[in-house]
C-alpha cells in the first residue's frame, strides 16, 4: 500500500486580493517547472491542510494549495458575502492567470470534487486531468441524507449531539435552524452550532473512529468556517441549478479521470459516484471497500497515489 510523500513546506506564498472584501491565501511547493496540480479543498469551507502537500512528488509536481473564499487562511474568515459557487470557480481562473499556468491537474475530494467538476465543466480546455475523492453532487437529496434524515440513522449517537443545539420544533429543517444560529448576532451561540455542525460531520468521516480528525473539525477556526460557509451554501442549493453537474458531464468527455469513493462514505453516499461515472464513463472508478470519506484514511491514500499517475499517465504520456 502506497504511502504520503515526505513533508515539504513552500517555496512561495501568496496574498491575492479578489472582489472586496476577500483576500485569498495561496501557496506553491514542489518543483516550480513541474506539472501543475491544484488542490481543491473540501467544505465548502475547510481549507487546505499541511498533508494535501504530500499526495505528490515534490520533484515531479508544481503542487498549489488555495484555501477558497472565508476557509483557512484567507480572509476574511467565514465570509458568507460574495461566497458562492461562480465565485469560486472565478477565482480559481484568477489563480491559473495569475500563476502563468495554462493547463493543470485538479486534486479534489468531497466539495472539492464538485468545484473541480463546475470548473472543469465551465474551462475543459484548462484541465489536464482530474482526480476526485469522495464524489459529492450537492443536490437536494445528497445534503438531506447527512443533515437531516438518513446518515442519522447510522450514526443515532452521534446524532443527538447535533440536534442538541436546536429546539425540537425546529428540527423538522436541520440546516434552516442551523442557519439562524450561525448567522446569529450571538457569538457565543454561533461558535456553539459551529462545533456541533463540524464536529458531527469529523465523527461521521472515517470508517474507524479518528480522534485526530474530530479534532481538527472541532477547533474553533476550523469550526466556524466551515459550518457557516456549508450551511450558506446548502440553504443555496449549492449555487448549482438541479442536477447541474450531471447535466453538463459530456464536457468532461475528453478530460483523463480517475473517481476514488469509499464503499462506506456515509458524507456523501456511494451513489454520488456512480451517477457521475454513468454520465463521464471514460473516468476510471474505484470502489474502496475498506474505507470512508476522509482523504486520511490509509486506504483512500493508496487510491489516491494512484490515481494521480493513472491520470498522468493519460494526460500527459512520458512525464511519469
Amino acid at each position: 500500500m502506497l504511502n504520503l510523500y515526505p513533508d515539504i513546506e513552500p517555496y512561495a506564498r501568496h496574498r491575492l486580493v479578489v472582489d472586496e472584501p476577500h483576500e485569498l491565501y495561496l501557496e506553491e511547493s514542489g518543483n516550480p517547472d513541474g506539472i501543475p496540480v491544484l488542490v481543491v479543498h473540501g467544505g465548502p469551507g475547510g481549507g487546505c491542510e499541511d498533508y494535501h502537500r504530500r499526495f505528490f512528488d515534490a520533484e515531479r509536481f508544481r503542487i498549489i494549495l488555495m484555501d477558497q473564499r472565508g476557509a483557512g487562511r484567507s480572509t476574511p474568515l467565514a465570509e458568507l458575502e460574495g461566497n458562492s459557487t461562480d465565485k469560486l470557480v472565478k477565482d480559481m481562473e484568477t489563480i491559473r492567470q495569475f500563476l502563468g499556468i495554462d493547463r493543470w491537474l485538479l486534486f479534489g475530494g468531497s466539495w472539492g470534487s464538485t468545484l473541480s467538476l463546475v470548473y472543469a465543466e465551465t474551462y475543459p480546455e484548462r484541465v489536464l486531468g482530474l482526480v476526485l475523492r469522495g464524489i459529492f453532487l450537492c443536490r437536494p437529496r445528497d445534503i438531506q441524507w447527512f443533515y437531516q434524515e438518513g446518515a442519522s440513522r447510522v450514526f443515532p449517537d452521534y446524532w443527538q449531539d447535533f440536534l442538541a443545539p436546536i429546539p425540537e420544533a425546529e428540527r423538522g429543517d436541520m440546516v434552516t435552524a442551523y442557519y439562524r444560529r450561525l448567522t446569529s448576532a450571538n457569538e457565543l451561540e454561533q461558535i456553539q452550532a459551529a462545533k456541533a455542525w463540524s464536529i458531527w460531520e469529523g465523527r461521521c468521516a472515517t470508517l474507524h473512529p479518528n480522534p485526530k480528525v474530530v479534532e481538527h473539525f472541532g477547533h474553533p477556526h476550523v469550526a466556524i468556517a466551515l459550518a457557516r460557509i456549508e450551511c450558506h451554501y446548502f440553504m443555496n442549493n449549492a449555487f448549482l441549478e438541479p442536477d447541474q453537474i450531471v447535466r453538463d458531464a459530456g464536457r468532461l468527455a475528453d478530460i483523463p479521470g480517475v473517481i476514488v469513493h469509499g464503499r462506506y462514505d456515509m458524507v456523501c453516499p456511494l451513489d454520488n459516484a456512480l451517477a457521475l461515472h454513468r454520465a463521464w464513463p471514460e473516468a476510471e472508478l474505484h470502489i474502496i471497500r475498506d474505507a470512508g470519506h476522509s482523504a486520511s484514511e490509509p486506504a483512500i491514500v493508496d487510491a489516491l497515489l494512484r490515481g494521480v499517475e493513472e491520470v498522468v499517465a493519460k494526460s500527459l504520456p512520458g512525464a511519469g
